[in-house]
């Protein structure tokens, strides 16, 4: 589907509820990211990010509500929808006894990357300053090491959709550039990216778009230069009360 300006949609996501046991998770989001287009979520934990990027991801099933990614219902097309997605986790997802460049093998094997992919792979552990570790099991990295090791595996194969899951989190200055970097990247080549976070001035240097949620429910949609400077702090307080 295409936006009001001819952009092609890339992730739709209608009237999402999720919920565990009786908990509702997520109550309610609507969304919309296009090709060549970064947007953030943005809101305090607790406030559904995580959970709306893993349904995009398909590893959480929406409970209700309907969820396209790159064309492909999450629902009836799992695989389909996986194959478009890069995805870089809030927590976890790597292997505390392979090393950056044992992931990154994994990672082109399991994408059946064609062979050149080994240059990029490369480049991105030197972008994240990870390549002097590159062959060091990952049980001893710090968290911000981890996190950087994550974007690089969610930007290897250059998806359709990169999701970025609190990519900033404990991450050095030298980190956060390079994430940014990476999103910048993506979004030259038509890439449609969503980054969650809980930093408002990193969501806005990151992304043109901000959909601010609040337990669950998102609660409005702005622009990175409305919830600028001063008074897009305000405006963004007066969102989360």
């Amino acid at each position: 589907m295409d936006g009001t300006g001819g952009e092609r949609a890339l992730v739709e996501v209608r009237d999402l509820h999720v919920r565990f046991g009786e908990v509702e998770a997520v109550a309610g989001v609507h969304l919309t990211a296009y090709a060549g287009r970064a947007t953030a979520l943005l809101g305090r934990n607790g406030a559904g990010k995580s959970t709306t990027m893993r349904v995009l991801a398909g590893v959480v099933p929406p409970t209700s509500g309907t969820v396209l990614v790159a064309g492909h219902d999450v629902h009836r097309h799992p695989l389909a929808a996986k194959r478009a997605v890069g995805y870089c986790p809030d927590v976890g997802g790597l292997v505390p006894r392979a090393t950056p460049w044992e992931h990154l093998q994994l990672a082109a094997r399991l994408r059946r990357l064609p062979s050149g992919w080994e240059e990029r792979g490369r480049d991105l552990l030197e972008r994240f300053e990870l390549g002097d570790v590159a062959h060091r099991v990952t049980a001893g990295f710090s968290h911000g090491m981890g996190r950087r090791l994550s974007v690089v595996l969610a930007a290897l194969h250059e998806p359709e959709v990169l999701l970025l899951d609190e990519p900033f989190d404990g991450v050095d200055p030298i980190g956060v550039e390079a994430t940014l970097d990476v999103v910048a990247d993506a979004r030259a080549r038509g890439a449609a990216v969503l980054v969650s976070t809980h930093l408002r001035e990193l969501a806005i240097a990151a992304c043109s778009t901000v959909s601010v949620l609040r337990g669950g429910s998102q609660v409005a949609e702005l622009t990175a230069e409305e919830m600028a400077g001063e008074e897009g702090a305000r405006a963004y307080r007066s969102l989360l009360d």
